[in-house]
This record gives C-alpha cells, sequence and structure tokens, in this order.
C-alpha cells in the first residue's frame, strides 16, 4: 500500500510540474528587416509588434547565420551554423532530414525535437521551415517527406484555395498561384486578410492555441507568416496606412565596387515589373517600399491576433513568446532588391522575447545577438537541459539585464562567410579576396578598407575560426 501511496503521489508532483512547466510560442516572419516602429521606422505602423516589445527585450542588434530562408532556419532550428550545407541553397534541413535516415545517431535533435523529447506538445503552422507546412516533394505536401523529422507532433500548413503549400508560397489573391508568366510583384485587392494565404495561417494557429491551452502537457507551438515576402500583395486596407505618409529614400542605391557578395536580384527582377527597375525609376522604388510597408502592417496584424488569443486562453501567465525575422531583405540599398548578401540589412532582422517573470520588460539591447541563440536560451527559460552540440550563447543575461553584453555573429553563404563585431564586418570569400568595413565611420558598408588594415583583417579571421569551430575556408594571410 506504501509503494502504491508513493506511485500515486510521485505521478502527481510529475503531473503538476509539467502543468507549471513554461509553454512556448514562436512567431515567424518571412523577409522582416527591423522595419519596424518600435525599431525606429517611425512611418510604420505596427503597434502590435510594438507593444510585444514594450513588454518584452527587443534585440536590436540581432543577426541571422545565413541570407536565406532555407540555411537561416537551419541555424535557427538547429541551434547550428550548417556548414556542411552551405552549397546547399534552400535545401539544408532536407539534406539534414536525409542524412538522418541512414543513420539517426549520426543528427543532433533540433529544437522542436528536443522539446518534444522533454515532455513538450510541438506543433507548426505555417511557414517554420523553408517549405510551409514542412514537407518536401514536388508540390511540397508529401507526408513522406518530412522537412524536420521527429519534430512535430503536426505541421500544418492551410492551403485553402491555393490548393497546395508551394502554391500558397508565392500566392496572390484568392487562390491565384505563381506561374512563369504570371507573377506581378505588386498587387491589393478590397478583401478581408483570408484574400492572402497568412489569413488562414493565422486562423488555424488560434485554433491551435486554443486547443493546445486546454492541454495537460506544455507546449511548444511556433506559427510561421509569409508576409512581407514577395510578391507584395495586401488587402488594400493596410495600404491606405501609407497614403499620406512620407517614405524614406533608401541609402547608397548604387553597386559596390570590387569582389562583395552583390548580386542582380534574380528573385526580384524576375517578376512582371512592367518593364520598371527601381535602381533607376524611384518613383517605383518608392511605391514598392510603400507594398513593402504594407505586407509589414498586414503581419504585424496576424501577431496582434495571435497574442490576443493567447491572453484569453489565460496562457499568456506562463508562456514565453518568441518574434523572429529569418533574415533582411533590400530595399534598393547596394542596388540590391531581395536577401542573399552579407551586407548588413541582408542579415539584421528583429528578435523579440518576452517571458512573463522576466524583469526590466520593454528596456531594449543593443547587443549583438545571432539565431543560433535561442535555442540555448529556451532551454534555460524553460528548466530544460541545455543541449552542448547547440552553437549558441544563452541570452539570459540580457534578459536578466538589456545592457549586458553580446559577441559576435557569423553567418554564411556558399563561397563566402562574415562576422559581425560591435564595429567592424569583416567577409571572407573563398576565393581569398575579404571586405572590411567600419561601423564606426560614416561610410559603413559602403568603403572596403581591408586593404590598409591587416592587422584587423587578421585578427577577425581568426575570430571565425574561433567561433565556428572549424575554418570555414583555408583563409589566405
Amino acid at each position: 500500500m506504501n509503494k502504491v501511496i508513493a506511485f500515486v503521489f510521485i505521478l502527481f508532483m510529475s503531473l503538476h510540474l509539467m502543468a507549471q512547466q513554461k509553454n512556448v510560442l514562436v512567431i515567424c516572419i518571412d523577409d522582416l528587416r527591423p522595419e519596424l516602429k518600435s525599431f525606429g521606422a517611425s512611418y510604420i505602423h505596427s503597434p502590435n509588434i510594438d507593444s510585444l516589445v514594450n513588454k518584452g527585450r527587443a534585440f536590436t542588434r540581432h543577426y541571422v547565420n545565413a541570407p536565406s530562408c532555407g540555411p537561416s532556419r537551419y541555424a535557427f532550428l538547429t541551434g547550428q551554423y550548417g556548414l556542411q550545407y552551405r552549397g546547399d541553397a534552400n535545401q539544408s534541413l532536407f539534406k539534414r532530414a536525409e542524412e538522418l535516415s541512414e543513420d539517426s545517431n549520426a543528427i543532433s535533435p533540433s529544437m522542436p525535437e528536443w522539446f518534444r523529447n522533454n515532455g513538450y506538445t510541438t506543433v507548426s503552422v505555417g511557414k517554420v521551415s523553408h517549405h510551409p507546412g514542412g514537407r518536401g516533394g514536388t508540390l511540397w505536401n508529401d507526408d513522406q517527406v518530412p522537412e524536420i523529422p521527429n519534430a512535430w507532433d503536426k505541421h500544418i500548413m492551410p492551403v485553402a484555395e491555393w490548393e497546395t503549400p508551394k502554391g500558397a508560397m508565392h500566392g496572390l489573391a484568392y487562390g491565384k498561384v505563381r506561374t512563369p508568366n504570371d507573377r506581378d510583384i505588386i498587387e491589393t485587392v478590397n478583401g478581408d486578410d483570408k484574400s492572402y494565404p497568412d489569413g488562414h495561417i493565422a486562423k488555424e494557429g488560434l485554433r491551435q492555441l486554443d486547443l493546445l491551452s486546454k492541454n495537460d502537457k506544455p507546449f511548444f507551438l511556433a506559427i510561421g507568416l509569409i508576409k512581407p515576402h514577395l510578391p507584395f500583395g495586401v488587402p488594400e486596407h493596410y495600404l491606405k496606412y501609407y497614403d499620406d505618409v512620407e517614405i524614406p529614400a533608401s541609402p547608397h542605391t548604387y553597386k559596390p565596387k570590387g569582389k562583395t557578395t552583390w548580386h542582380g536580384s534574380a528573385e526580384f527582377m524576375n517578376y512582371n515589373r512592367w518593364d520598371k527597375n527601381p535602381n533607376i525609376d524611384k518613383e517605383f522604388a518608392l511605391r514598392l517600399k510603400r507594398y513593402y510597408a504594407a505586407c509589414v502592417s498586414y503581419a504585424d496584424k496576424h501577431v496582434g491576433d495571435i497574442i490576443k488569443k493567447l491572453r484569453q486562453t489565460g496562457a499568456d501567465k506562463n508562456t514565453i513568446v518568441v518574434l523572429w525575422g529569418d533574415h533582411g531583405w533590400h530595399l534598393g540599398e547596394h542596388a540590391i532588391w531581395g536577401k542573399h548578401s552579407l551586407f548588413e540589412e541582408s542579415l539584421r532582422s528583429p528578435l523579440i522575447i518576452y517571458d512573463p517573470s522576466m524583469t526590466g520588460k520593454g528596456q531594449k539591447s543593443n547587443a549583438i545577438v545571432e539565431s543560433v541563440d535561442v535555442f540555448p536560451t529556451l532551454c534555460e527559460l524553460t528548466d530544460l537541459p541545455v543541449p552542448e552540440f547547440t552553437k549558441g550563447t544563452s541570452l539570459m543575461p540580457i534578459l536578466k539585464d538589456a545592457k549586458a553584453s553580446g559577441h559576435e555573429a557569423v553567418a554564411i553563404k556558399a563561397h563566402a562567410t562574415t562576422i559581425r563585431t560591435d564595429q567592424y564586418r569583416l567577409v571572407q570569400h573563398k576565393s581569398g579576396e575579404v571586405e572590411l568595413y567600419d561601423h564606426n565611420t560614416p561610410k559603413g558598408e559602403v568603403l572596403n578598407i581591408a586593404e590598409n588594415h591587416p592587422e584587423t583583417v587578421r585578427r577577425l579571421k581568426k575570430l571565425i575560426t574561433a567561433k565556428m569551430g572549424i575554418k570555414a575556408f583555408v583563409f589566405a594571410d
């Protein structure tokens, strides 16, 4: 009888502790620059994200670890840089999955899998990994090809009238799917939020929040919004926020000289632009910026709905909220329209963390941090063990004190690696050329000073080697 009582007591205490364990809500937003009012863009209408900033901790110098969706989300979701997949473009998570199928012990658990293994119900809705819904196949809907095996109890993509996740990813209004011959870069319609895919993603996210909040187990819910990703399609009432707003022109809108990671904006230029080039047509450039801003406001509305639902369920009192932009986006800076560079505009994105028990709410951090830091941070916040395989550094000291120091941030492309320190950005090309920029000068990432500062170049190369654990390339002296 005593053993039975002891067993019942242990079971009761285990259930009680599980009920007290903090939930995690992650909101991923695609192609989101720090283009928010709370991050300094005074012309942007983003009241809901701003409200989250006012009660959480905004990291104003957060950098992603790759300037495109797939490898950036790989780093965020695994806590690792993914150097072995640096030549695989957006397929890094799928390549990881292939290796995992060959040897289940060869690959470390992803962040959602780690939480799942530690008693959490894990659910993703929308674009959390590279493919909305997290599946492969021709139309991105093959259940036999998960992008992150073992990660999710449910991985959901409500396709609505777009019919497939691939169709919804670049979908325009009311089920219109991008085709080689039908791909307008901007669009607006007199419709509600569900005239575009994000309206359906947000609705399903709210439904999952409601279900999970009634569960006895803690939850890890990730909701991924597509906008402001191209094409810039948005219900017209969001565009009206910018009817009488003066949107500033982008700085340094010319192609840089010398060896850089500049590119010709192929993704952007392949859309129908009515024979207009924003690098020449300044009026068209401002129109594009207005549509981008409207897409940010559209995403902000969904963030507000999600946070409101969290509060209505009562789970807000015990839920950590993370808002993360998967990378930045050039709006003409360096004559680039898109991401894929190793310039500041591609790599800097918003990161906001809210913990109900945190102090100093609303204080912003200017420390340099990176996406791989989120995995160990969430482990500490939820009292889970921090896995040794993560490359990031827990942000707990900065969550406790907004003035605490950060660290360097690194990022990779197939043929180049960069490190960002408080003062400098160094870019090391596989071919041996280097770029060095001093952010303490007005020129910033316009003037390459590498030739005149060989000792700084050498020091920063060593920092890359030390931070990434292996040499990204054989560095030339």
